[in-house]
């Protein structure tokens, strides 16, 4: 998938878990436009912070046979939430966070692998 396919893909993802979970408070973003660029502040730090912290983790993610990964995903979002704004992109907890962050891997996988089939 493309870099913009997988924006649009992350920001439709985003308002999907919202809705999903509406009722608990646990993940909040308010409204489609926070949704696409929380996602395009996703995908830039996921090109530019992650290999870093990737590097630095290499012995844990080794040691954990890469369960690692879940927390630096999880990291990856949280900064997301500091830096488009807690009040617009937000999660109850470092749990919650790890939870969407193991939903949305899980749900990029099987769309990019749709999206390879196919062309």
């Amino acid at each position: 998938m493309r870099f913009w396919q997988r924006v649009l893909v992350n920001g439709i993802l985003f308002v999907a878990l919202t809705g999903f979970f509406q009722n608990s408070g646990n993940f909040y973003v308010s409204n489609i436009w926070i949704a696409l660029a929380a996602s395009l502040v996703l995908a830039i730090l996921n090109a530019s912070v992650r290999p870093v912290l990737q590097i630095i983790s290499l012995p844990i993610m080794l040691l954990t046979l890469g369960f690692f990964s879940i927390v630096i995903n999880a990291l990856m979002l949280t900064f997301t939430s500091a830096l488009v704004g807690p009040a617009n992109f937000y999660f109850s907890s470092f749990g919650m966070t790890m939870l969407i962050s193991v939903i949305l891997s899980i749900c990029n996988m099987i769309i990019s692998n749709h999206f390879s089939n196919r062309y």
